[in-house]
């Protein structure tokens, strides 16, 4: 298991990702159940809504109830379309759908046939729990316009030509009162983990950080952080003249905001991948390639940063001996006062502002056993509770498997 150390900061990293964010509930509910006490909570998109319930929750002393509280919630404002909530009772939709996306191969032996079989009925249950979704939304996280009473009554509001999102996610926030303490959430507080949120800012496409460190943060980051327009959800004015769209339109894995914001303790990094970055055979129809890309947009793409930490703490290990030097023989080298100073100021501000390194990087990452382009909009109560179940396997193996020295 991972050992506490001292001067090592433990950071969580959430991706987002829709329904799939009850994988990274799992993940935690394994992190906090192995005593593993984390410094800095950062997440983008459904990852930040996780990461704010963790680090601001009302259960101080058990943050994973109440974030496994939150997702069986989500969970129940799901709105089957059939009456049990399964395919299988759609009947001529169950066999188009089966027909067209899925066919089975008639010369599949046996045992092949009842593997697809499972895999129509798990695909057909996610596209069925993706147009539940999108027709009917979910009143824990987000309405329909076209079930908002008050746009029914407005026809300025009905115009589908003047329309900049279909679903309002403000319900989010009402849901979010019964799990978050706000309070806990600013630089105040040092009770609480540190938050940090990603989004972009829809005029000029730089990056927005939201930090409990250095301000206070509010339902209007939260959701900021999870306002993705590609599902429809509209920018959020975090201040004025400011709107804000989902952190992940830039990066799902707020690696490089971790490292901008804390730049000199050495840091254990856990990585709830919701896409993974690897797959064992290439796509086999239309579906499986927009999957695909779709996980390759969003897959963690954060080596680079790993490399450049490790990279600029060789360089300062190197600038550290270097200055030893020149301030072991500055008299004997005859060096001008005020260029002795100069160096000082300079290798301090270097000190100050770099030198993290990251110690260990540990990936718990979601399996795809039949991937489907509609899986992260399935809020249904099965799926959600198996996505918890396998987020906490995968991490309980993860973390089981590794024990450091530091």
């Amino acid at each position: 298991m991972i050992k506490e150390t001292k001067g090592i900061e433990k950071v969580l990293i959430l991706q987002g990702g829709g329904s799939l964010g009850a994988f990274g509930c799992g993940a935690f509910k394994s992190i906090k159940k192995w005593g593993i006490n984390l410094d800095i909570i950062a997440g983008t998109s459904i990852g930040g809504i996780n990461a704010a319930i963790i680090a601001g929750t009302k259960d101080i002393n058990d943050a994973s109830k109440k974030l496994e509280e939150f997702w069986v919630e989500l969970s129940e404002g799901f709105v089957p379309l059939s009456p049990s909530g399964q395919y299988n009772d759609l009947g001529s939709f169950n066999r188009f759908f089966e027909n067209l996306l899925y066919p089975p191969s008639k010369n599949s032996a046996f045992p092949n046939y009842c593997e697809l079989r499972r895999e129509q009925e798990i695909k057909g249950n996610q596209i069925s729990s993706f147009l539940s979704s999108a027709t009917l939304g979910n009143n824990k996280f987000f309405v329909p316009r076209w079930m908002q009473p008050a746009n029914l009554f407005d026809p300025s509001k009905m115009l589908p030509s003047k329309w900049t999102y279909l679903y309002d996610h403000r319900p989010l926030i009402k849901t979010l009162e019964k799990y978050v303490d706000y309070d806990r959430l600013n630089p105040s507080n040092s009770n609480s983990p540190r938050l940090i949120l990603t989004a972009v800012d829809v005029l000029n496409s730089q990056a927005l950080t939201f930090d409990s460190n250095t301000q206070q943060i509010e339902p209007k980051h939260i959701l900021a952080t999870s306002a993705y327009p590609l599902y429809n959800f509209p920018w959020i004015e975090v201040e004025k003249g400011v709107y804000a769209w989902d952190g992940g339109l830039l990066s799902n894995t707020p690696l490089r905001e971790v490292l901008d914001a804390s730049p000199i303790l050495d840091k254990i990094i856990f990585l709830v991948e919701n896409y993974p970055k690897k797959i064992d055979k290439l796509p086999s129809n239309l579906g499986e390639v927009y999957h695909r890309a779709r996980d390759i947009i969003f897959s963690d793409k954060t080596e680079h940063n790993v490399k450049m930490a490790a990279t600029i703490t060789r360089y300062l290990d190197f600038i550290e001996d270097l200055y030893q030097i020149v301030k072991q023989n500055k008299d004997k080298l005859g060096l001008d006062e005020k260029l002795v100073n100069r160096i000082d100021r300079k290798y301090k501000n270097y000190r100050l502002d770099h030198g993290a390194e990251i110690k260990e990087m540990f990936y718990i990452s979601r399996d795809e056993e039949f991937p489907h382009i509609y899986e992260n909009a399935d809020f249904s109560p099965k799926t959600i509770k198996n996505s918890i179940k396998e987020g906490e396997a995968k991490a309980d193996k993860v973390i089981c498997e590794h024990e450091r020295p530091y």
